[in-house]
């Protein structure tokens, strides 16, 4: 798999997250965590005071500083863009605000086609901002990889017919199947919207790109396969072309792996609720005609809360799993908890480091570097 452009390969040597991704061996299990900048920091909580969630997204050297913070604390392998799933969507001009304690509310929530007004192409100049804030981030991270990320159409389409965040998302699943011509319209935007902002990012030097679909575990495999999967096809074929690893990811999304798989991922991130050796048996056979089953994931993040010892024997156990598969990248089953200990993550990322290769070969993969 190529280098994203402007990071050529002779610049920075692979790094462990990108030789992994491709199912090779590197030097040492690489591990990153989801929504590894936020809420747990302390640095994070005192660089963001005043300022609101959408606001601090929209700042570039804020957004750099606040990506950075845990490439700094924790010797992770990648950095996640400090962004939020609902950026693209204020960029074109939609009416919303993430609300402390509630989430995403979106002021007109679309129920019918005047709804769809609001979903416009993204124009030049609405992601200027992004574009700063990713060429200022890969020149401070050096080899370390930049992932880039976005919000699946499925999830976004369920915040904006809902009007906020859901338990059953029955306006959305009701709109899905009752009214599939004004779903098609919806999706279709959201997959062009969704698929400018992730390309701006790898544009600008994000070397890898991670879909989250956080919210497709709520679907049937039949409901999924109709409704949902041609659009996240789209936003990763989307991309395809700037050979960059592309990672799917969603939440309770057992039953809907191979699906996921198909729809384009190069690495499948699996939730706490399954091994990953179990998860990969899933999708081998969807990926035996372009390359190994990798898999990210998976220690279930309320667990950070236990005992050391408890914790790290969890944590053997999800590196022994990820031996079983040709590639693994080591994270968390979700994001972090507002309220995880920052040390004992960096607990965490040392075990990871120290033991993942003797573990990964012990679970049957041999622990061989590539050059």
């Amino acid at each position: 798999m190529s280098e994203a452009p402007g990071t050529p390969e002779s610049d920075h040597p692979t790094a462990p997250l990108l030789q992994a991704a491709a199912g090779r061996e590197p030097d040492r299990v690489p591990v990153w965590f989801m929504r590894q900048a936020g809420r747990s920091l302390p640095e994070y909580r005192r660089v963001r005071e005043g300022i609101s969630m959408l606001d601090s997204c929209a700042r570039p050297e804020l957004v750099t500083e606040i990506t950075l913070q845990p490439v700094r604390r924790y010797d992770v392998d990648a950095a996640i863009f400090y962004s939020d799933i609902m950026v693209p969507l204020k960029a074109i001009g939609v009416d919303l605000d993430i609300v402390p304690g509630t989430g995403p509310v979106i002021a007109e929530p679309i129920r019918d086609e005047r709804g769809l007004a609001q979903l416009r192409d993204v124009a030049e100049g609405d992601l200027d901002h992004i574009t700063a804030a990713v060429q200022m981030l890969v020149a401070e991270l050096g080899p370390v990889p930049l992932i880039g990320f976005c919000g699946a159409p499925f999830t976004l389409a369920s915040y904006l017919v809902e009007g906020g965040p859901s338990k059953d998302y029955a306006r959305t699943k009701a709109m899905m199947v009752g009214a599939p011509r004004l779903w098609q319209e919806l999706m279709e935007r959201l997959a062009r919207i969704t698929t400018a902002f992730l390309r701006t990012q790898v544009e600008a030097g994000a070397r890898a790109a991670q879909l989250f679909d956080s919210w497709a575990g709520s679907l049937s495999v039949a409901d999924y396969r109709a409704s949902v999967m041609p659009y996240s096809a789209a936003v990763l074929g989307g991309i395809a072309d700037l050979g960059v690893p592309r990672i799917h990811f969603g939440v309770g999304t057992g039953e809907l792996l191979v699906s996921m798989v198909e729809a384009g991922a190069d690495v499948i991130g699996v939730d706490w609720r399954i091994p990953l050796d179990v998860a990969a048996g899933r999708v081998r056979a969807a990926r035996e005609d372009v390359g190994p089953v990798v898999v990210q994931g998976n220690l279930d993040p309320a667990l950070l809360g236990a005992p050391w010892p408890v914790l790290a024997e969890r944590v053997r156990e999800v590196l022994r799993a990820g031996g079983r598969v040709p590639g693994h990248v080591f994270n968390l089953g979700h994001g972090v908890p507002p309220t995880a200990d920052p040390d004992t993550l960096a607990r965490v990322v040392e075990l990871v480091h120290a033991e993942g290769r003797s573990l990964r070969s012990a679970g049957g993969v041999p622990a061989v570097s590539v050059s």
